[in-house]
């Protein structure tokens, strides 16, 4: 199966496979979020260092498999969250999820790593969709995927009800097709020459 890199960079952002070495790195960084992540991540209220060691020797074992490719999200070489592309909803799609330290929210960096994350996903031969999926109380991951131009499908109830302090039980499903990503792109391109030729840049 084919696998996407293990390095990607945009501007301030560069992700990077997880790497076991990094044990001591994302469990700071995990630590130091508990606040911003246990309202919305279930993990996050049974973390600790046994844990996030099992989350990266997993990571190590569903990047072989295919199953997902998790990556650290790092700026200045400091791990400061962590995202992922996931087969989770059917042949010819990708789920990207994302957190980052709350120390570095509010600059762009979440909606960069997940543009890398779609633009890498569509790069993929067999990918014709990204999503992203989040508890429609957890109005920072909408605003994500609005930015990026995802288009909110459906929202569903979640199976198992709430399963985070923040959640209500329902679901926000947003979707990127690979046609309307390269749509998006070339608009992006030729915006970015008017720039270039007005000196706007």
């Amino acid at each position: 199966m084919e696998e996407p890199a293990e390095v990607l960079s945009s501007g301030r952002v560069e992700l990077r496979r997880w790497r076991m070495s990094d044990l001591d790195a994302l469990d700071r960084a995990i630590y130091e979020s508990l606040d911003h992540l246990v309202p919305w991540m279930p993990w996050a209220a049974d973390s600790g260092r046994q844990q996030t060691s099992d989350f990266l020797a997993r990571n190590q074992e569903e990047w072989k498999t295919g199953q997902t490719f998790g990556y650290a999200i790092t700026s200045d070489a400091a791990v400061i969250g962590s995202c992922g592309l996931m087969r989770r909803i059917g042949v010819g799609g990708l789920e990207i999820g994302y957190w980052l330290h709350p120390h570095w929210t509010g600059r762009g960096l979440a909606t960069t790593a997940a543009a890398v994350l779609v633009r890498q996903g569509f790069q993929l031969a067999d990918v014709d969709r990204v999503e992203i999926h989040h508890d429609v109380a957890n109005a920072t991951s909408g605003a994500v995927a609005r930015r990026l131009g995802f288009t909110e499908v459906e929202r569903i109830q979640a199976p198992e009800g709430p399963q985070a302090p923040g959640e209500v039980g329902t679901d926000a499903i947003w979707r990127m097709t690979a046609d309307q990503w390269k749509a998006r792109a070339a608009e992006h391109a030729q915006q970015g020459d008017e720039q270039e030729r007005f000196g706007l840049s």
